[in-house]
């Protein structure tokens, strides 16, 4: 069983995961996968290898198709080497001066694709759209898990961005506790509304959309941009032009806008930066808050470009060596739509 454990200093909570250990490490780099001994022809995650994965919770298949078999566009499954068990009860309880809990949560793999070397940016829009619509789903269903506080949707995209598949895929991790870097984004933004009585998120996209500095595409309800202080080289959000604390209450009609934009933007960093290893990262407001006036859902994008090191781990600081606004106008003129 994983174990949560509270650093008692920054009140930060960390996994312990001995079981994560003993996941298969299966990813080439460009230059691997042209050699002939490296053997990437087993693939779990592949159409006719549904028997080694965990039963799928959720899949999307054609119309009429049978619940079994290669018929589907997208599966959702648990992860077979979980970093916390969905069985079980939390446990908090004290370990001398320390608190822990177990590890209970919920793990599970969104298979974008049936097919071994298609990327999500490359998805045909209406696939790349129900991958979006996927997470909704499983946010929905997850949520009424009473054990749960938070939902947390990423994607580990190339060996250096820690994924251990080559196969496209992202990840939802359901946790017992909310994430220290969104209790810091919901204090801040709390904070900032108390003073202003307006969402800091809604004053950003203003002021973005007005300068047009920073500003990469835009449409109807969404716009993809560099933020004032970036951590990283070319660093993107993608944002709802609209007040939005809950990503699954986005209708179809927005999932559409956004499926548009957020292609479209892994479209730019893929030329920009010669297809580099990213994460995204969904941020939501916790499952178990209602409609939230200061806090907005976004999605973060960092190509892994950069390296962080001992100092921007021994002070909380990063250095990036790019400016949002250089970034930005390189970004705006690849010339893609």
């Amino acid at each position: 069983m994983p174990e949560l454990r509270k650093d008692p200093i920054v009140s930060r909570w960390v996994i312990i995961s001995t079981e994560r250990a003993k996941r298969p490490i299966n990813i080439f780099s460009a230059a691997e996968r042209a050699m002939p001994e490296a053997d990437n022809s087993f693939c779990p995650f592949d159409a006719g290898n549904e028997t080694d994965t965990p039963h799928e919770v959720l899949s999307y298949r054609a119309e009429g198709a049978g619940p079994q078999g290669t018929n589907w566009t997208l599966r959702v499954v648990p992860n077979k080497f979980p970093a916390l068990m969905i069985e079980g009860e939390l446990g908090r309880r004290a370990d001398g001066i320390y608190d822990k809990m177990n590890g209970i949560g919920a793990h599970e793999v969104i298979i974008e694709t049936q097919k071994h070397n298609e990327q999500l940016a490359d998805l045909p829009e209406e696939r790349f759209q129900d991958v979006l619509w996927a997470y909704r789903d499983r946010i929905i269903d997850l949520k009424k898990d009473t054990r749960f506080r938070y939902i947390l949707i990423f994607k580990n995209h190339g060996l250096g961005a820690g994924a251990s598949l080559d196969h496209s895929h992202s990840q939802l991790i359901a946790l017992p506790i909310i994430p220290k870097s969104v209790a810091e984004e919901l204090l801040g933004s709390k904070n900032y509304y108390e003073y202003k009585e307006r969402c800091i998120y809604c004053d950003i996209v203003s002021q973005e959309i007005d300068e047009q500095t920073r500003v990469v595409s835009e449409n109807e309800d969404f716009i993809a941009m560099c933020p004032y202080a970036p951590r990283f080289p070319f660093e993107t959000w993608v944002l709802p032009k609209h007040h939005r604390s809950h990503y699954e209450d986005c209708t179809r009609s927005e999932l559409k806008n956004l499926t548009s934009l957020f292609q479209r933007t892994l479209h730019r960093l893929n030329k920009a930066l010669d297809y580099p290893p990213y994460n995204f990262m969904l941020h939501t407001s916790p499952v178990s808050m209602t409609t939230l006036p200061y806090y907005h859902w976004h999605i973060e994008i960092t190509p892994r470009i950069t390296r962080v090191a001992g100092f921007e781990r021994g002070s909380g600081f990063y250095i990036n060596p790019t400016a949002p606004e250089v970034s930005a106008q390189f970004l705006k003129e690849l010339g893609l739509p």
